[in-house]
């Protein structure tokens, strides 16, 4: 058996979540926030059994669609002067954690 930690965007959980519970599996919601943007993420955690860690895994890639996002990035020019100035940065996607389960119990 094996648990699966998958990060996905706020704008990709609802899709994900949804075609995962369509294809049997179950899966739990957590609130995260990413640090780097701090922008809204989901982290789905999703047990099942080995041979079916490959269908979990296409499931998120399908529906986790990388985007990009303009942010201010600020820089210093020295005796206090800094000036913003937009970047693009890629945002989106899915980072995914696939650990053994030692033991499984549903009570």
């Amino acid at each position: 058996m094996k648990i699966i930690i998958a990060i996905v965007s706020n704008e990709d959980n609802s899709k994900v979540s949804s075609c995962l519970n369509k294809s049997g599996f179950f899966v739990t919601k957590l609130s995260s926030t990413g640090s780097f943007l701090m922008s809204g993420n989901t982290t789905l955690l999703i047990g099942t059994d080995d041979d079916k860690v490959d269908s979990v895994i296409d499931i998120i890639k399908t529906y986790s669609k990388k985007r990009t996002r303009m942010v201010a990035s600020s820089s210093s020019f020295g005796m206090d002067m800094s000036m913003s100035i937009p970047v693009e940065v890629s945002v989106g996607g899915a980072t995914i954690f696939v650990l053994n389960v030692d033991k499984f119990e549903k009570i």
